[in-house]
């Protein structure tokens, strides 16, 4: 079920659920959306009022869930444009050659297309690369991270790399870890923070004052980190 509340100017869509419990919580999830669990029996003003009450908190957490959206701006896949890898910036040099190949070298992306390079065949190419790549670099950083947080006690998840079209990183009601393939562009102590990040998640589901402080004893810099990351922003 779906309701609605404004706190100030701001409206709150939130979705409840009655559950056999003694407390009502409410959760904010990385999609933006706002969640209610409530004991069976509650009445709906009370539902409201709890939402309306904890206004402050969700806005927050919204913010803090903005700041980890990555914004992809279009790419024209033309001679000279930039693109990133691990950070860095690469200038694309694409011509026509005897097979299809991708190289990062010296500061180029060098694309040989065995047609004519058009920017559709120039994107295909250049995608089959990043998600090959991410597909080692993730799982090299993921054991990493994984040999981590087995420290204090928590339980790695298997790994997944998606196209995610709204966030770096998810983790599963279900305890997987999901990343963004867009990550492989990002600094690698961008990507480890993404993958502790989730991996804390394990343990604490939420951005409350715990998982923070969970996250700075597995990761003192995160904040750096983190900053580091909103500045790739605009892969």
């Amino acid at each position: 079920m779906v309701d609605e509340v404004h706190w100030g100017r701001t409206k709150i869509r939130f979705s409840y659920e009655f559950k056999e419990r003694k407390t009502l919580a409410i959760h904010v999830h990385p999609d933006l959306s706002v969640s209610v669990d409530a004991p069976i029996g509650t009445d709906i003003d009370k539902i409201r009022e709890k939402v309306k009450k904890r206004g402050s908190w969700i806005r927050k957490s919204w913010r803090e869930f903005e700041l980890y959206l990555p914004k992809q701006p279009a790419r024209q896949y033309t001679n000279g444009e930039s693109h990133r890898y691990l950070g860095r910036q690469y200038r694309l040099k694409a011509r026509k050659g005897k097979i299809d190949t991708v190289k990062c070298y010296r500061g180029y992306f060098q694309v040989t297309c065995e047609q004519k390079p058009t920017p559709i065949k120039i994107k295909k190419l250049l995608d089959n690369w990043y998600q090959e790549k991410a597909n080692q670099i993730f799982h090299k950083r993921y054991a990493i991270c994984c040999d981590k947080i087995r420290q204090i006690n928590i339980k790695p998840a298997s790994l997944t790399i998606r196209d995610l079209k709204t966030r770096w990183g998810s983790c599963t009601k279900s305890g997987r870890i999901i990343l963004n393939q867009e990550l492989i562009k990002a600094p690698t102590e961008c990507i480890d923070y993404v993958i502790m990040h989730e991996l804390c998640h394990l343990k604490e589901h939420n951005h409350g004052v715990k998982f923070w402080k969970l996250l700075k004893k597995v990761l003192p810099d995160y904040i750096d980190r983190k900053k580091r990351l909103n500045l790739c922003a605009d892969i």
